[in-house]
């Protein structure tokens, strides 16, 4: 390709909207173009990068035995209904009505399509397993989209969906997946982990997140550098403490901390360990009747050390809270602990709750609580002399790093990461909502085993960017560049001698397949080598006349503090060994 035959368009300043660095480079370099809240369009620059993405996965996808398809961007309502989701989805599932008022919805995503494609295509379990995928535009009406396309309304994914006979099938055909999402990571050339993750709303019981590392990631990735455990914030888990619980060593005190109502204050304010305190969150969860109201409330009481933080997902899974929790109203609050919030605790509680205390409290002693009396805590509190034993204890809290690995392997540590892929083992989630069976062998219907995995194809650049960037501009990896080679004649239009050079090389490289791009717009040096380094194509070759009289030319990778003479006659070759490495 010709630069005079492409579009270029840069700027030298970002939209004020743009917060981010892929945001802003990205709408810099001429890559995405803003047209509505959430929606860009992919101009010719980046969409370059886009299907070099798509390339790479749908080629590992078909290495897997996958098959591929195109489901409809809008579907009928029908299918989200069997499922539930059409209600339960949320403001984010744009719902449309046809001319004749028939309910529509534009897809975030295809489980319901396709298990209805399965439950009338795949009959037999001899059809069995089988693994369709997509590559297409999804849509999901964000309450606030931002940082470009890391969090947009319209956006393109790759989503799959495997079909299985049984649950030990359906296993190996997520392994499968999972393996393939590792091929794929790898050739995208970008610094990732996979880690064990909570399947949310959209069901399952095995589920992996794939996060690009960077230090802008919205997500939390915590992993043991000794050894293979890896999971996200939700996920992680916290040990419990090793050991017996310690013997009290002193009496209960009510002690006054007045206008102390932080666990910080009341540290400080002791003097002691923040970990010596333990603060107190108050959930409630509602019985319902029929017509959805409140029937009955249950307060609980969640002990935490003063230096953790609740893990939302966790305590969504506990027996009893798993139903859907709230946090208690202040009415609530009052009515059962005498205080406001600040001062809680769960000894001299007004009315019963149910205490659940997070591993690490369950074994504390002499610990600080609220004492439910505005500005008064106590201290030295201690299990089964001053209250009793909790009535659950559980892993209630995110990890921090330096806790003990749950594989015993060392300790944790916590970076951030952008999620861009996703592996779900579903089960029969959706082929038992929608009824989608096939004949097994014993001649009797059986629902299909399911299992459903992600990339997000247009969030990935960005990811790529967010992690691979400098105060020039962004720098891709070699198999996701819009061109992998740019060649940059000086006063190309002057000498005849640098236009031969250029053209002879551009030539020889394009015979060869690779992808290169010969800068002939006639730019001066510096505002072409700007173009370039803000675009971020890794390779570059600057042909000049003075270095030609040398029988050389300058070979520059966008890494490189300076560019490196090298001989005309053997570029051509360095940079198809360095591509080829």
């Amino acid at each position: 390709m010709k630069a005079s035959q492409f579009f270029i368009s840069t700027l030298k300043e970002a939209p004020a909207e743009a917060e981010v660095v892929s945001h802003q480079l990205m709408t810099r370099a001429g890559m995405i173009k803003k047209l509505g809240a959430g929606i860009y369009t992919y101009m010719p620059m980046g969409l370059r990068v886009i299907q070099k993405v798509e390339r790479i996965v749908r080629e590992e996808m078909n290495r897997s035995g996958a098959v591929e398809m195109t489901m409809p961007v809008i579907q009928p309502a029908e299918h989200w209904q069997e499922t539930g989701r059409f209600e339960k989805m949320g403001p984010e599932l744009l719902r449309i009505k046809d001319r004749h008022g028939r309910d529509f919805i534009v897809q975030p995503t295809s489980e319901e399509v396709v298990t209805d494609m399965a439950r009338q295509e795949l009959r037999s379990y001899k059809q069995l397993p089988k693994n369709f995928y997509q590559i297409q535009t999804k849509f999901r009406d964000e309450r606030r989209p931002r940082f470009g396309l890391m969090r947009g309304r319209e956006f393109i994914m790759k989503d799959a969906y495997s079909f299985d006979r049984d649950e030990a099938a359906a296993k190996s055909s997520y392994q499968v997946m999972a393996a393939t999402y590792r091929r794929i990571f790898d050739r995208f050339g970008l610094t990732y982990r996979a880690v064990a993750a909570d399947s949310g709303a959209i069901g399952g019981d095995l589920s992996e997140e794939f996060q690009v590392i960077a230090a802008t990631g919205e997500d939390a990735i915590v992993y043991c550098p000794g050894s293979e455990y890896a999971a996200n914030m939700e996920k992680a888990e916290a040990l419990a403490p090793a050991g017996p619980r310690p013997a009290a060593t002193s009496a209960m005190v009510k002690t006054p901390t007045p206008g102390k109502s932080t666990c910080a204050d009341v540290a400080e304010l002791l003097s002691v360990p923040l970990a010596s305190t333990v603060k107190s969150l108050v959930l409630a969860t509602d019985e319902l009747n029929e017509a959805g109201e409140i029937v009955k409330s249950q307060v609980w009481l969640l002990l935490l050390r003063g230096d953790h933080d609740m893990n939302e997902v966790k305590v969504n899974k506990l027996p009893g809270l798993n139903v859907g929790f709230r946090f208690a109203s202040l009415p609530e609050i009052e009515a059962h602990f005498g205080s406001k919030p600040g001062y809680l605790g769960p000894v001299n509680m007004k009315q019963p709750v149910k205490i659940v205390a997070d591993r690490e409290v369950a074994v504390m002693a002499d610990w600080i609580c609220g004492a439910n009396e505005i500005d008064f805590h106590f201290t030295a509190v201690n299990w089964g002399r001053d209250l009793p034993e909790p009535d659950m204890v559980a892993d209630i809290r995110n990890v921090v790093a330096g806790d003990s690995s749950p594989d015993g392997k060392g300790e944790l540590v916590i970076e951030r990461g952008i999620e861009v892929g996703h592996v779900f083992y579903l089960g029969t989630k959706y082929s038992q909502a929608m009824n989608a069976t096939f004949l097994a062998e014993n001649g009797k219907p059986a629902p299909f085993e399911m299992g459903c995995y992600g990339i997000g194809i247009t969030r990935l650049p960005a990811a790529a960017v967010e992690q691979n960037h400098d105060e020039r501009g962004m720098i891709w990896p070699d198999a996701l560049a819009p061109f992998t080679v740019v060649i940059c004649p000086i006063g190309m239009e002057r000498s005849a001698e640098v236009k031969a050079a250029a053209e002879t090389l551009y030539a020889e490289l394009m015979a060869d397949g690779v992808d290169v791009i010969l800068d002939d717009r006639g730019e001066r040096p510096g505002a072409m080598f700007a173009d370039w380094e803000l675009i971020g194509v890794p390779h570059r070759v600057t042909i000049g006349d003075k270095s030609l009289k040398e029988g050389q030319v300058e070979y520059q990778h966008r890494r490189d503090a300076a560019s490196t003479k090298v001989a005309v006659a053997e570029v051509a070759g360095l940079l198809k060994s360095r591509l080829n490495a």
